[in-house]
């Protein structure tokens, strides 16, 4: 038994037109689809990936022409301060920072954080220019910036040179942690000549301390190592 598909009238197997539509009658099964358009395409097509060279280029004249078009401003329309300083430092940070991801994929990774840490020094340094005096920079900002770039380079020879497992590298992130706060606190008392003793970094410190024992508990005991491992699935 079938029905038209037009006004849905019950329809005798010998017919070929429905008798009160008019409308043919089509078997589904002796339907061919060899001339059919297929509802979707058979080829897959595929957005060109934009190359590192050329991402490289706009960035760097992006940045360059902020970096002049803030600076003839501040030459000849607003000439009250240095304010261009903070838009072509940051520019120049900009870049830097990009150099491994985007300019040179194969640089050294101990060269890109040297980099980093001068050009945010180099920064620091020109915003000192619209300050009163450059003792900010260099008694506090300068070696501030030198011991995170230290920090930094430790931790990634301890990565490399060491080992690079999960427990393992939270044991050097929180050792370097507590150093770099310390030193950061007693940099910033000398530059204020209160003397030297721990008050925030001590609490840091603290917290660093046990989280370290414990992680060196469960380095030291292989048992406990591969049930952390497995539960917290790494």
């Amino acid at each position: 038994m079938s029905y038209c598909v037009n006004c849905g009238v019950e329809l005798e197997q010998s017919l070929e037109r429905c008798p009160l539509c008019n409308t043919p009658v089509i078997n589904p099964n002796e339907v061919t689809h060899t001339h059919s358009v297929p509802p979707f395409p058979k080829e897959k097509g595929q957005v060109e990936v934009v190359k590192s060279r050329d991402l490289a280029i706009l960035l760097s004249v992006s940045l360059s022409a902020a970096s002049i078009v803030c600076g003839l401003l501040n030459l000849f329309v607003f000439q009250r301060t240095l304010w261009s300083l903070y838009v072509i430092g940051a520019c120049v940070v900009i870049w830097v920072l990009a150099i491994p991801a985007i300019i040179y994929t194969k640089m050294p990774i101990y060269i890109s954080l040297i980099c980093d840490g001068l050009a945010i020094g180099l920064y620091q340094y020109m915003i000192s220019f619209n300050t009163a005096n450059h003792d900010w920079f260099f008694k506090l900002a300068l070696p501030i910036t030198a011991l995170v770039t230290v920090a930094a380079l430790l931790f990634t020879l301890f990565l490399q040179k060491v080992s690079s497992a999960f427990l393992m590298t939270a044991l050097y992130f929180f050792v370097d942690l507590a150093f770099l706060c310390v030193g950061i606190e007693l940099l910033i008392e000398r530059f204020l000549e209160v003397g030297y003793h721990l008050t925030w970094s001590a609490v840091v410190l603290s917290i660093c301390a046990v989280i370290v024992i414990a992680l060196v508990t469960i380095l030291s005991r292989a048992r406990l190592r591969n049930a952390v491992r497995r539960r917290l699935h790494f």
